[in-house]
């Protein structure tokens, strides 16, 4: 353009449009940029504030192939494999739905209240080799769980350090961990994998109990088991307005109380993402109203009290559909089992101590329900996945626990005393055959 040539008309408004647009793709490519940076993970709450879940790595992954390699061919080649698959996940173990759920309410909180660490927090407790970590920590990342805080003690015993992580649950696959951890006064379980998938609430923890010697004490089946069970009704008509002593999770059930109470000062009481049960033996009318007066008593409540008067368990807890089920009774895990129910048993009370009830050295079956005979009512057995049974060195073999439901009066003990409801259990690791009346 020569100099003093007028410049070409420009269509009025075509700045700032142009302008417009640019401002428009600028937005558009930040909101792109911000989707690729990666998200900032939430602050872990401090140990004294929080409920503080503890798992074992065979709670929450299964490592079956890895263990019995470490059976097999010994620690130094265990921990080659693991090395040489640390980059391949581990599948979810029995825990897995549970921490999920977990963490799912979690969220709830976050968004709820913003500083608050009144919050769930997850610690992985292991006796593994901290090379293993790596790949449990890959594992961790693959499926976007929030586990930080680790415990790794290759090869000593992790229950130690519970409590110095304010410890409120304490779920492992090791039996002889869990009552070390009940003897230390932490609520502890056995976790064991159901017999079937079942699909459990997204959106909504949901944590059923047994009552007698989980919650409450065993006072009340010890009364059942020395005496029968009228003097047991009799027992707790009289002392209904008398609160029972503690059990083991009591303390746990107070934990999930108190996160409730933070949804349903928001008005979420029918929204709430945590729901609790009640899921017992005892009757109502007889022996119920002891129960619920002692949570009453405690400040505590169940969203759902379900009262059985001796009736199975395994079909009502299918219906529930819980993310874990504690109770103290074997027979009753197995039950749960069956039914695609994630349950722990809790090692507490006259079960672990029978007292009087003398021990055998092997495992002791009914004559009638030996395999010669082979009674059609005995045939039923149900074989519960591996459960580390011993305490000796970091990677204990697994040890299988058999349960045998038989219908015959119980011989095991001070005589034959037959059992109300016709069922027995027999293992090589909880003793003779044990009545299933209460609980």
């Amino acid at each position: 353009m020569e100099a003093g040539e007028p410049r070409e008309p420009r269509e009025p408004g075509l700045g700032a449009e142009t302008a417009a647009a640019t401002a428009t793709r600028w937005e558009e490519a930040n909101a792109f940029c911000g989707n690729l940076t990666p998200k900032k993970k939430p602050k872990s709450p401090k140990p004294q504030n929080a409920v503080t879940i503890a798992v074992s790595s065979r709670a929450l992954f299964r490592m079956d192939e890895e263990q019995r390699i470490y059976m097999e061919q010994g620690v130094e080649e265990y921990v080659r494999y693991q090395l040489q698959h640390e980059n391949e996940p581990f599948s979810p173990g029995p825990a897995f739905p549970f921490v999920k759920a977990l963490e799912a309410v979690n969220k709830q909180l976050r968004d709820l209240y913003p500083d608050s660490e009144d919050i769930f927090d997850i610690v992985l407790v292991t006796n593994n080799h901290a090379q293993v970590g790596v790949r449990l920590i890959n594992s961790i990342n693959h499926y976007d769980l929030f586990i930080e805080r680790f415990c790794m003690t290759g090869g000593n015993s992790p229950i130690c350090y519970l409590k110095a992580y304010h410890t409120n649950l304490y779920l492992s696959a090791d039996a002889e961990k869990v009552r070390e951890a009940i003897d230390q006064g932490i609520a502890a379980a056995t976790i064991f994998s159901p017999s079937r998938d079942v699909a459990v609430s997204q959106s909504q923890l949901r944590v059923a109990f047994d009552g007698d010697a989980v919650l409450f004490s065993d006072e009340s089946e010890r009364i059942v088991k020395a005496h029968g069970l009228d003097r047991f009704f009799e027992h707790e008509k009289a002392h209904e307005n008398k609160p029972l002593a503690q059990g083991p999770l009591k303390g746990f059930l107070e934990a999930l109380g108190r996160l409730q109470k933070k949804f349903y000062s928001k008005g979420l009481r029918l929204e709430c993402p945590i729901r609790t049960y009640l899921v017992t033996a005892r009757s109502a009318a007889s022996s119920g109203a002891r129960a619920l007066k002692t949570l009453r008593s405690w400040g505590l409540e169940t969203d759902e009290a379900l009262f059985l008067a001796g009736a199975p368990k395994g079909p009502l807890l299918e219906k529930i559909r819980p993310h874990i089920y504690f109770d103290d009774q074997m027979f009753h895990v197995a039950g749960a089992q069956e039914m695609g129910t994630v349950a722990a048993h809790v090692p507490y009370g006259w079960h672990r101590h029978p007292g009087g009830l003398r021990l055998p050295s092997r495992p002791q079956l009914h004559s009638s329900c030996a395999p010669a005979s082979h009674d059609p009512q005995c045939s039923r057995h149900s074989s519960l996945p591996p459960s580390d049974m011993s305490s000796a060195g970091p990677f204990s073999p697994y040890r299988t626990a058999l349960l045998h439901v038989c219908p015959h009066p119980w011989e095991g003990g001070t005589g034959t005393q037959p059992c109300r409801l016709g069922r027995h259990l027999t293992s090589p690791h909880w003793g003779p055959a044990l009545c299933h009346d209460a609980g």
